[in-house]
């Protein structure tokens, strides 16, 4: 009888939660925006209330757990915690809640769990796949066939890139100009640590602007985890959503189907990201994936 476990990952933007048999079986997959990395760049330290409210969305997954008869948890943390110097504070009280002491997982091996999550229900005929995980805080870039091979994390995502310089509603061009002059400079480190990243055989494209992004191309009025995973965006089809997206004033941008409220503000960040990488590598396409660091998680606590 295979192992039902839980996989949690407290990212920037969001808190995420994987229950899982046998870490391939999908039993539970929970999703709530709390905004932990909510101003980390500005103060270095996660606010009270970031740290409130993930706690509350962690009590209610607890519950899930115990509910599903989850045996394994494992919680990781990614770039808010990372950056953040009371993050200890924060780990405390997720450790009192969930009963498992967080990870604070770097960079690399983030990308690392993204790309085996990403990876492992795609034919290696279709790579070598460059994957890339555009969070709220960091974006990781992973080159690989089977298995990751190069790997490099970014300090870019739709919240640092929102609260650093998207101000105005809608963003004037200059802020976007200056936004995407910043991603520039964080690609060509890419390209620096992974030279070979723009000949991918096919870009996978991982995380919540990459899901929106196709919701909103489908104009899907409810999320619909099988229409979204292995669509494939193209080019034109991300910068048609990019332009509206961008042009438009939050109050508007809401009305587009496909977009949660609760991203409706930083959208336009994650959306610079990637209409940056489609750009500057040339990719034609982006197979987005509905399976991340999450699905890793879950195959590495079943494989222990």
């Amino acid at each position: 009888m295979s192992r039902r476990v839980a996989a949690i990952d407290c990212g920037t933007n969001s808190v995420r939660l994987l229950v899982s048999d046998g870490g391939r079986t999908t039993v539970e997959r929970l999703m709530r925006i709390t905004r932990l990395g909510e101003g980390v760049d500005a103060t270095g330290r996660l606010s009270a209330a970031a740290i409130d409210r993930t706690i509350g969305v962690l009590r209610e997954y607890r519950e899930v757990i115990d509910r599903l008869g989850a045996d394994r948890v494992r919680i990781t943390a990614t770039s808010a915690a990372r950056d953040a110097a009371n993050r200890e504070e924060f780990f405390g009280a997720a450790t009192e809640v969930i009963g498992a002491v967080p990870e604070l997982l770097s960079g690399q091996e983030e990308g690392r769990l993204s790309f085996l999550g990403a990876t492992a229900d795609l034919d290696a005929s279709l790579g070598p796949f460059l994957v890339c995980d555009i969070g709220g805080g960091s974006t990781e870039f992973v080159w690989g066939t089977t298995e990751a091979e190069a790997s490099i994390s970014t300090d870019m995502g739709c919240v640092r890139m929102t609260e650093a310089w998207l101000r105005s509603d809608p963003p004037d061009p200059l802020e976007l100009s200056q936004a995407l002059s910043v991603i520039s400079l964080h690609l060509d480190d890419v390209l620096r640590e992974i030279p070979m990243a723009p000949t991918a055989a096919t870009f996978v494209g991982l995380a919540g602007t990459v899901s929106t992004a196709a919701s909103v191309e489908l104009g899907l009025a409810t999320y619909d985890r099988d229409r979204i995973h292995h669509f494939r965006l193209t080019r034109e089809a991300i910068e048609d959503v990019f332009r509206t997206l961008a042009t438009e004033a939050l109050e508007d941008r809401l009305a587009n189907p496909g977009l949660e409220a609760e991203r409706a503000d930083v959208i336009v960040g994650g959306m610079c990201v990637l209409v940056s990488i489609m750009r500057r590598f040339g990719f034609e396409s982006c197979l987005v994936s509905e399976s991340d660091i999450l699905d890793g998680l879950a195959m590495s606590l079943a494989a222990d």
